[in-house]
């Protein structure tokens, strides 16, 4: 399962606003990346484990979206996170 339309390859946000996208070193957009994750050509936490995105990006839909309790977002984002770019093995 993955969301529709172009998204965050590290938590899933939907870059469907130019705000919402990350930079590369050199101040372009980042096409990959949103601004959460991705800064100045780096991950805003490189340390960060798939788990511990997992529990903040479930926490942020659950958040934003009234008819979604956490558990279901962290249901669908188990689904997802693996599939992207940044949790690729």
């Amino acid at each position: 399962m993955e969301p529709e339309g172009q998204f965050c390859q590290s938590c899933a946000m939907p870059l469907d606003r130019p705000e919402r996208f990350g930079t590369e070193a050199d101040g372009s957009r980042s096409e990959d990346y949103c601004v959460y994750c991705y800064q100045n050509g780096a991950f805003t936490d490189p340390d960060a484990t798939m788990e511990e995105m997992l529990e903040l990006s479930a926490k942020g839909w659950a958040d934003q979206d009234p008819d979604m309790s956490y558990e279901e977002a962290k249901a669908q984002l188990m689904e997802i996170l693996p599939h992207l770019e940044r949790w690729r093995d």
